[in-house]
């Protein structure tokens, strides 16, 4: 996924979301009619500033996370809402109820991925070319993964019989070999850390393709799975999960992550464009 420039913000998003020095929070959460400013329809990840007010219609929701304390305010409409210092302060309605997370997220990240989805939503007219549907491998492909146990994933007769294969670059000396059928395997023992490996899947002695990746530290993978939240857990917590997966480097699962959100919430339109 292409990472639009933070300098070019201003040109992507527009009045509805813009970019602020000293961004302090953003909308994790939005449903109904949710205008900043007097500009409506607030799109999720909108970055917010000290000062700004969010007016929220009957029946609306929005959820307003901050980047240093992790706290996060939920606001219901019909009302009015303030972004102060370390909280949101509500001037109508229904006061907010805070709760307090564990997430921290680094603005520099989410500028990033807010620009990227604001970019692709400006470009949803254009046409994407299809992806290639014959047999290839999934997952990993490239980049970091964040787990050292990871489930490999390829595209293939799923009733012929494959030899998939994991070494480490200039090893001739496989770190696993299995022969295998169907679309997907879970390797049996977990990965060394802060180590790059590649893998390949083969039917007939036919290379069907070859990945590349590199596992995180120990240290964060505990972390993250310390933190990963189950399909039930709240959207908010899923949205932020995956904006970790991004910081931490797992493009290609945090893309995954965008994907399963985007098909969640069809009203979101800036979690699509995440997710091609």
């Amino acid at each position: 996924m292409k990472i639009v420039r933070h300098a070019a913000l201003a040109l992507v998003l527009g009045a509805a979301c813009a970019v602020f020095a000293d961004t302090i929070a953003f909308l994790s959460n939005v449903k109904g009619e949710v205008a900043i400013d007097g500009n409506p329809h607030a799109p999720i990840l909108a970055e917010l500033a000290r000062g700004q007010r969010i007016t929220l219609g009957r029946d609306a929701f929005a959820a307003v996370m901050y980047i240093a304390s992790g706290k996060e305010y939920a606001l219901r409409g019909p009302a009015d809402f303030v972004v102060k210092d370390t909280e949101v302060a509500g001037s109508s309605g229904v006061p907010p109820v805070v709760r307090s997370t564990e997430w921290r997220t680094s603005s520099k990240v989410l500028g990033q991925v807010s620009q990227a989805s604001a970019a692709s939503v400006r470009m949803r007219s254009t046409a994407f070319p299809r992806g290639d549907v014959g047999p290839r491998l999934i997952f990993p492909t490239e980049g970091i993964i964040s787990t050292l146990q990871p489930t490999l994933r390829w595209r293939a007769d799923a009733a012929a019989r494959g030899e998939l294969t994991v070494l480490r670059p200039g090893e001739e000396r496989p770190v696993h070999r299995a022969k295998t059928t169907g679309d997907s395997y879970r390797l049996p023992a977990p990965l060394k850390p802060e180590t790059d490996y590649v893998w390949t899947y083969a039917v007939g002695g036919e290379e069907i393709g070859s990945g590349r990746f590199r596992t995180l530290p120990e240290a964060t993978v505990r972390d993250i799975e310390r933190l990963r939240p189950s399909d039930k857990s709240r959207f908010s917590d899923r949205l932020l999960f995956t904006l970790m997966l991004h910081e931490m480097g797992a493009v290609q699962e945090a893309h995954e992550s965008w994907k399963r959100l985007s098909q969640e919430r069809a009203d979101l339109p800036e979690l699509s464009a995440l997710a091609r």
